[in-house]
C-alpha cells in the first residue's frame, strides 16, 4: 500500500486540501457546506477485501431499521469516488451504500462509511471489497417538495413537513396510515417537585420546526434532519435537532433526538419531555393489541378488550388468536354467551410502562381518563419497546437505554377510540421534575482567595454563577417500526433487542491497526509473559470500572455514561459528594483510554462502555450554546457545576474515534462546532483566579492560550476537521500552531510571554530559551494528537522539538539543563509520561530509551507500580448498602496507566 511522506503531505495540502465531497446523491455529504476545491485525481493502490463481523458476535434477528458503520484504509488505498461491494460469507450480494468520511492529506480515503438495510441478508461475517455495489430491490426514494419532504423506502412512506408543529405528518404502509402527527412535547413547572409549594404553575410546549434538511438520500439510506424549538405563545426554548434514518426495504425508522437546555434552572423545572404519535385504530376492540417489552425477552401481550380469563369461554380458537395477535374468528363461531355480553367487558385504552429508576419498572393500565389506573405487573429493567395496533398494522415505538436513562416511560392513550396516542417519554411526567440547580449556596466563597481555599479542601473549584446548566445537552436514540400486523411475541422480543442494542458491523483490530489510524496502539498480544502480564492488568482495570457502573448504579438521564473520579475507602464508596472527586468528566482522558481499549480488543462491552461515555461527555459535560459554548466543565459533584470551563474537557479527541467508527452525524456536529472553540478564550480567562497584574482584556491577536493542554485539545478538533474536509482554517491553525510552537527556543516547554493569534493559530513567544512545564500538559490528548501531527505536518523542527519534549520529561535534571538551559523541576505523573519516552525511543530507534520507558511504567510514579494489587475484594452488608467490589483504583490512574501501557506495548513492546 502507498505510504505518505511528510513532503507529499505538505505538497497536497498546499494545493488546496484534497478531493472534494462527492456530488453523487449516494453520499451523505453531497450538500455539505464544507466543500473544498478538487485536486488532481489520486493514484490509488487498492486494498484487499476486509472481513466484517457483528460487534456482539451473534447474528441479529433484527436491525434497528438498518445499520451504519465505518472502516479505515491505509493511505493511498482508494480515491474518494471508489465504489464498494458487500457480500455474505457464502458469497451473496448485499446492497450497500458507501461514502467517504475522512481523507489522508494526499487525497486518498482514510475512512469510509457504509450502510445496509434491516432487510439485508444475515451472515456471521461479510466481505467488503472494491467494486460495484449491489442495488436494493426497491431503491429508497426522497422527494423534496415546497412544503414537505417525502421518503419512500419501498415499504413505508414518511412525510416530513418543512415547518409547523409536526416532525412527521404521516407514516403509511401501502394504503394504510400506520402513524400520524408525530411531534415533540415538553412541559415545565415553576417550582421544584421536592420543595413543597401551595401553588405550582405548569406550562406545556410543542416542538415547532424551523428547518428540514435532506442530509442523505439513498439508494440504501436516507437521513432527514429536523431543527426547531419548543414553543408556547411568545416563548421559544429548548432548541432541538432530530434526525430520522430510513433504509431501503425497511419498515423501521431510527431516530436520534438532541435538545439543549437554555432555561433558568431556578424557574424552569422540566416535568415532561417526549415524542408523540397518533396511531389510527382499526377493527373491534378485541382485535386491538398492546405489546410491552420487559427484561430478558419478556413480552406483555394484551388486547384492549380481553377475551381470555372470562367467566364464559369464547372458544379456544378465539383465545389463541387474540393472545397471538391475530384476527379472531368470525363472532358467529363464538359461544353466544360471550358475544351477547361484549359491551360489559372493560376496554383498557390506556397503558403506561414506567421506568422511574434503574432497578424497577411498573406497568399500569386504565379504561380511560377520569378512572383509576390498575397495576398490571412489574420487573427490573425494561428494554424500552411498545406496540399498539391490530392484525391490519400498528406502530412499535421504543427508546434505547431506556432504564439507563431513567426516569422514562412508554405510554399508550385512547386505544379504545379512533386514534391512540403513543408517547416515548424521555423524561416521564410521573417522576419529580428535573432539578438542575446548583447543590449548595456557595458557603461564603465570594472572592477568588476564598474559592482557592475551598479548592484546597474539597477540590471543588467553585465560583458564583458558574455552575449553570445553560447550554448543556442530551441525546436520546429511538426506533419506530410501521408494522403490517401485530408482531408475534418472538419477533417483538427481537425488535426490542435491536432497539436496546442496535447491531453494528465492525472491522477487526488487526485491519484497523494496519490502516495506521489514531496513532500508537496495537492489537492485544500475549506472546510473551511480560506482555501477558500487562494485558492482564489492562483487562482488570477496564473490567473493574465497567462493572462499577452497575454496582454503583451510575445511571439516570443526566448521569449515564460517566464514571466517578476518586474512591473513599472509609465509606466504601466513590466520592460522589466531595467536590472535584465526584463525576470524572473526562479528566485525564478517560474517554481516550476506553476507546483505545476497544480498538485493541474489539470487545463489544468495551465499545458499549466507551459509546455511552461519548454520548454523555459530548453532550452533558460541555456547553453547546451561550457564553461557554465550546468549553467543557472540570470534574465535580454536578457535571456542569465546577467553575473551571476548559477545552481540555470538551476535547474533540474524546469523540473522534466514535465518529469515524459509526459515522454518527450528531457527534459529527459536535466535532465541527469545536473547530471554533478557541474563541472561548475571548470571553473567559482560564487563569483569572491566579492572574497577577492588570485585569484581563482579551486581544484576538494576542490571546493567552497554552501551548500544551489548551493547544492539544484545540489541535484535536482541527485535525478532525481537516480529515473530514471541513473548514480550511482548521488545517491552517493546526499547521501554524505546531510550527510556531516548535519555532520557539524550547518548543512545548518554552515559558514567558507567549500569545496566540485567533485569526491564524500562530503563537508568538520569547526568542531566548526558558522553561515552564506542567504535569497535566500532555495527559489531555497532546501526546496522542502529536503522534499523528508529526506524521502529517512536513516540518522537521516540529518533529525535533516534540521528540525533545518526549525524551526529556522523565530524563535527569542534567539532561534537561543541557538541552533547554534549565531543569524542568519536580514533575508529576511520570508513569503517564512513560509513553512519551516510548515514543522518543521508537522514533530514534534508541534501545536505552525503550528500556527506560518500561522502567518508568513499572515504577508507577503517580499511578500503578508493578507490585500494585490489580485484584478487587468483595464488600457486603452491613459495611455497604449493596454488595460491591472494591479495588485500589482511581479514574485518573486507570486512564493514564491504560494509555501508557497501550502505547508502550505498541512502540517498544519488543523490550517489555
Amino acid at each position: 500500500m502507498g505510504q505518505i511522506s511528510r513532503r507529499s503531505v505538505l505538497t497536497s495540502a498546499a494545493a488546496g486540501g484534497a478531493v472534494a465531497w462527492l456530488s453523487s446523491t449516494t453520499t451523505a455529504t453531497a450538500s455539505s457546506p464544507l466543500e473544498q476545491p478538487r485536486t488532481a485525481p489520486v493514484q490509488a493502490d487498492g486494498h484487499d477485501p476486509v472481513t466484517l463481523r457483528w460487534l456482539e458476535r451473534s447474528v441479529p434477528a433484527e436491525l434497528a431499521a438498518g445499520t451504519t458503520w465505518g472502516v479505515p484504509w491505509p493511505a493511498g488505498s482508494f480515491a474518494a469516488d471508489q465504489e464498494f461491494s458487500l457480500t455474505t460469507e457464502s458469497g451473496q450480494d448485499v446492497p450497500v451504500q458507501s461514502w467517504p468520511t475522512g481523507w489522508w492529506p494526499d487525497g486518498s480515503v482514510k475512512w469510509t462509511a457504509h450502510a445496509v438495510s434491516g432487510t439485508a441478508a444475515r451472515s456471521e461475517s461479510y466481505r467488503l471489497a472494491a467494486g460495484a455495489a449491489a442495488k436494493p430491490d426497491a431503491a429508497l426514494n426522497v422527494h423534496s417538495g415546497r412544503d414537505q419532504i417525502t421518503v419512500n423506502t419501498g415499504v413505508i412512506e414518511v412525510v416530513f413537513p418543512r415547518k409547523g408543529g409536526l416532525l412527521i405528518k404521516s407514516i403509511r404502509r401501502g394504503g394504510t396510515v400506520i402513524a400520524e402527527n408525530g411531534h415533540l412535547i415538553a412541559s415545565r413547572q415553576d417550582k421544584p417537585s421536592t420543595d413543597p409549594s401551595p401553588v405550582v404553575k405548569t406550562e406545556s410546549f410543542t416542538g415547532i420546526v424551523s428547518a428540514v434538511t435532506v442530509e442523505q438520500d439513498g439508494p440504501v439510506r436516507a437521513v432527514i434532519k429536523v431543527e426547531g424549538k419548543h414553543k408556547k405563545a411568545r416563548r421559544a426554548w429548548l432548541p432541538f435537532v432530530v434526525r430520522f434514518y430510513l433504509y431501503a426495504g425497511s419498515d423501521g425508522i431510527r431516530t436520534v433526538h438532541n435538545f439543549v437546555f437554555d432555561g433558568d434552572e431556578k424557574k424552569d423545572f422540566i416535568n415532561g419531555l417526549g415524542v408523540r404519535f397518533g396511531v389510527p385504530m382499526r377493527g373491534e376492540l378485541h382485535d386491538r393489541h398492546v405489546r410491552l417489552a420487559g427484561q430478558d425477552q419478556g413480552v406483555l401481550s394484551e388486547a384492549v378488550r380481553g377475551l381470555t380469563g372470562l367467566r364464559r369461554d369464547p372458544g379456544a380458537a378465539v383465545r389463541a388468536a387474540q393472545h397471538e395477535g391475530k384476527a379472531t374468528p368470525d363472532p358467529s363461531t363464538w359461544d353466544s354467551r360471550v358475544t351477547s355480553r361484549l359491551q360489559y367487558i372493560p376496554a383498557f385504552g390506556d397503558y403506561s410502562l414506567r421506568q422511574l429508576n434503574a432497578h424497577g419498572f411498573e406497568i399500569h393500565k386504565r379504561t380511560k381518563p377520569g378512572h383509576s389506573w390498575i397495576r398490571v405487573d412489574g420487573g427490573k429493567r425494561a428494554e424500552g419497546l411498545g406496540y399498539v395496533g391490530s392484525p391490519t398494522g400498528g406502530l412499535a415505538f421504543g427508546m434505547r437505554n431506556f432504564w439507563q436513562l431513567h426516569p422514562t416511560e412508554l405510554e399508550i392513550a385512547g386505544a379504545a377510540g379512533a386514534t391512540a396516542q403513543v408517547t416515548v417519554w424521555m423524561w416521564s411526567p410521573r417522576a419529580n421534575a428535573m432539578d438542575l440547580r446548583f447543590y449548595h449556596d456557595g458557603m461564603g466563597q465570594d472572592t477568588y482567595p476564598e474559592q482557592l481555599e475551598g479548592l484546597e479542601i474539597t477540590y471543588e473549584d467553585y465560583e458564583p454563577g458558574f455552575g449553570t446548566p445553560y447550554g448543556v445537552a442530551r441525546t436520546t436514540e429511538m426506533t419506530f417500526w410501521a408494522l403490517e400486523a401485530t408482531p408475534t411475541a418472538e419477533r417483538f422480543a427481537s425488535l426490542a433487542e435491536a432497539n436496546s442494542t442496535p447491531p453494528l458491523l465492525v472491522s477487526s483490530p488487526e485491519h484497523n491497526h494496519s490502516a495506521k489510524i489514531f496513532g500508537s496502539w496495537s492489537p492485544v498480544d500475549r506472546s510473551a509473559p511480560a506482555k501477558a502480564e500487562i494485558e492482564d492488568k489492562l483487562q482488570a482495570i477496564h473490567r473493574y470500572h465497567r462493572e462499577q457502573v452497575d454496582q454503583r448504579s451510575w445511571y439516570g438521564f443526566w448521569d449515564y455514561g460517566d464514571i466517578m473520579h476518586n474512591y473513599d475507602g472509609d465509606r466504601h464508596t466513590w466520592s460522589y459528594d466531595v467536590g472535584g472527586h465526584a463525576w470524572d468528566n473526562s479528566e485525564l482522558s478517560t474517554d481516550l483510554w476506553l476507546w483505545y481499549h476497544y480498538l485493541r480488543t474489539g470487545d463489544a462491552s468495551a465499545f458499549r462502555f466507551a459509546e455511552a461515555m461519548t454520548r454523555h461527555t459530548g453532550e452533558v459535560d460541555m456547553y453547546h450554546i451561550g457564553k461557554y459554548q465550546g468549553l467543557g466543565t472540570r470534574h465535580g459533584v454536578m457535571h456542569w457545576g465546577d467553575s473551571a470551563k476548559q477545552v481540555r474537557i470538551s476535547n474533540a479527541g474524546y469523540k473522534r474515534i466514535f465518529y469515524f467508527l459509526t459515522a454518527d452525524e450528531r457527534v459529527g456536529d459536535v466535532l465541527h462546532d469545536l473547530v471554533d472553540a478557541d474563541r472561548s478564550f475571548l470571553v473567559l480567562d482560564p487563569v483569572r483566579k491566579i492572574r497577577e497584574g492588570d485585569p484581563f482584556e482579551p486581544e484576538p491577536k494576542a490571546m493567552p492560550v497554552g501551548t500544551t493542554t489548551d493547544w492539544g485539545s484545540l489541535a484535536m478538533a482541527w485535525l478532525t476537521e481537516w480529515e473530514r474536509h471541513g473548514k480550511t482554517i482548521a488545517r491552517t491553525k493546526l499547521v501554524n500552531g505546531a510550527t510556531t510552537i516548535a519555532a520557539m527556543p524550547n518548543g512545548w516547554v518554552q515559558s514567558g510571554a507567549i500569545t496566540y493569534d485567533l485569526a491564524d493559530g500562530k503563537f508568538t513567544g520569547p526568542t531566548e530559551p526558558s522553561v515552564y512545564i506542567g504535569s497535566l500538559s500532555s495527559v489531555f490528548g497532546l501526546i496522542e494528537v502529536m503522534t499523528e501531527v508529526v506524521e502529517l505536518v512536513d516540518d522537521e523542527n516540529v518533529r525535533k522539538q516534540w521528540l525533545m519534549f518526549c525524551r526529556l520529561y522523565n530524563a535527569t535534571k542534567d539532561e534537561q539543563r543541557r538541552a533547554t538551559g534549565s531543569d524542568w523541576g519536580n514533575l508529576n505523573l511520570r508513569q503517564a509520561y512513560s509513553r512519551a519516552t516510548a515514543y522518543a525511543a521508537h522514533q530514534l530507534d534508541d534501545d536505552t530509551l525503550a528500556l527506560r520507558a518500561w522502567k518508568e511504567l513499572r515504577t508507577g510514579h503517580a499511578g500503578y507500580p508493578a507490585d500494585h494489587d490489580f485484584t478487587s475484594r468483595r464488600v457486603e452488608g452491613p459495611d455497604v448498602l449493596n454488595p460491591v467490589d472494591e479495588a485500589r483504583f482511581s479514574a485518573n490512574a486507570s486512564a493514564q496507566f491504560g494509555l501508557a501501557a497501550i502505547q508502550c506495548l505498541a512502540l517498544v513492546g519488543d523490550k517489555a
